[in-house]
C-alpha cells in the first residue's frame, strides 16, 4: 500500500554553506505532521514543466517535532534533474506533495555507545539521531566531514544545540591529523557499539570496510545510500510477471521496470539507483544479479527480492510476483 500523500508547504527556507539548502515543510491549515523516528526521510514530488521526479530527503529535524518537518538538499553537480528542482521551486510558501516519512535506515536506542559518521549532506539523518540520542541520554559521538570548513553546512544550528559537545568536525582542506582516522575515532568493536554511516558513495563505502576489518559485526554498521554510481547495463533475459500474465525482454541497455512498463506492468521507482527500495519486487524463481545499494547481504543472498530499477538476471530467466 502506498504512503498517504500529504501537501506540505515551505514555511522556511535557510541557503547553508556548500550549496546546501535546508527547508522547513508544514502543514498550511497548521495541522498536526504524522510522526516519524530518527532515521526516516521524505518522498517529494517535483514536478515543474517537463521535471516529474520523485525524490528522497533525509529528516533532520527532531522527532519530537510534530509542526513541522525539516530537510536538507545539496545542489548536486552530477543532478540527474531532482536537486536541481528542489534549489529552484522550493521557496517560502511554494507546496510540495509528500509521501512518507519511511524509515530503512532505524536508530538503535538500545545501543551502548553510537557512533554516527556523516559526510557531507550525508550529515541529515545524523541530525535527527543526535537529537534523539540525546534527548533519551544515550552515549554518542557524530563525526562531521567536509571538503572544508567554509563549506560546512548547519554550523549555526548545531553550535546552539545542547549536543554541540559530540560532535566532531573533520575538514579535509586541513591537517591529516584534524581529519577522520577509523584507526582513531572508531571505539573497539562490542555488541553494544553501533554505528551509522551516510554520505557519498566512496566515503561509506571506505568507513564501512574499515569498521567491518576492525571487528564491527556488519549488523552492527548501519548505513544509508542517498545515490550510487550503478551499471544497469548487461546480458539480455527474460523476465515473467507472473500474476500478470506477461512476460518481456530486458535488452542490455534497459531495466526491468522499463520492460515491463512499455508492456503495461507497472512498478513504482522513485530513485532510479536502488538506493530507496520503493521498486523492491518479490522473485519467485531465477537468479537476480543485484546491483543496489539498498538490500542487505543476507536478503541478497536469499534471492527472493530485487530492485527492478537497476538490477539484472545472473539465469536466463526471472519470474516475478506481480
Amino acid at each position: 500500500m502506498a504512503d498517504k500523500t500529504l501537501t506540505l508547504t515551505i514555511a522556511e527556507r535557510h541557503d547553508e554553506p556548500g550549496n546546501i539548502v535546508r527547508l522547513r515543510l508544514v502543514d498550511a491549515g497548521g495541522a498536526v505532521l504524522p510522526a516519524f523516528e530518527a532515521g526516516a526521510h521524505l518522498d517529494l514530488h517535483l514536478r515543474d514543466g517537463s521535471t516529474d521526479l520523485w525524490r528522497q530527503y533525509s529528516l533532520c529535524s527532531d522527532p519530537a517535532e510534530t509542526g513541522f518537518y525539516e530537510i536538507g538538499v545539496l545542489l548536486d553537480p552530477k543532478t540527474r534533474g531532482g536537486s536541481a528542482a528542489v534549489h529552484r521551486l522550493a521557496v517560502p510558501g511554494a507546496t510540495f506533495e509528500v509521501e512518507g516519512p519511511r524509515n530503512h535506515f532505524p536508530l538503535s536506542e538500545e545501543a551502548t555507545t553510537t557512533v554516527l559518521l556523516g559526510g557531507g549532506i550525508g550529515v541529515t539523518p545524523m541530525l535527527a539521531m543526535a537529537r534523539r540520542l540525546h534527548a533519551i541520554g544515550r552515549d554518542f559521538v557524530l563525526h562531521y566531514c567536509t571538503r572544508g570548513e567554509t563549506v560546512t553546512a548547519f554550523r549555526a544550528m548545531i553550535a546552539a544545540e545542547p549536543w554541540a559537545k559530540n560532535v566532531a568536525f573533520h575538514f579535509d582542506d586541513q591537517s591529516p591529523e584534524q581529519r577522520l582516522d577509523p584507526t582513531r575515532d572508531l571505539p573497539a568493536p562490542s555488541s553494544g557499539t553501533h554505528i551509522y554511516v551516510c554520505g557519498p558513495q566512496g566515503f561509506m563505502d571506505w568507513l564501512i570496510g574499515a569498521a567491518e576489518a576492525a571487528g564491527h559485526a556488519s549488523a552492527n554498521v548501519h548505513r544509508e545510500y542517498f545515490s550510487a554510481d550503478v551499471d544497469t547495463t548487461g546480458d539480455s533475459f527474460e523476465v515473467e510477471a507472473q500474476r500478470s500474465g506477461i512476460t518481456v525482454n530486458v535488452g542490455p541497455d534497459d531495466t526491468i521496470a522499463k520492460a515491463l512498463a512499455r508492456a503495461g506492468v507497472k512498478i513504482e521507482v522513485k530513485c532510479e539507483e536502488g538506493v530507496c527500495g520503493t521498486c523492491v519486487t518479490d522473485v519467485l524463481e531465477g537468479m537476480p544479479d543485484h546491483r543496489d545499494k539498498f538490500l542487505t547481504d543476507e536478503e541478497r543472498e536469499e534471492g527472493t527480492m530485487i530492485c527492478a530499477c537497476c538490477s539484472r538476471a545472473c539465469s536466463s530467466k526471472l519470474v516475478l510476483d506481480i
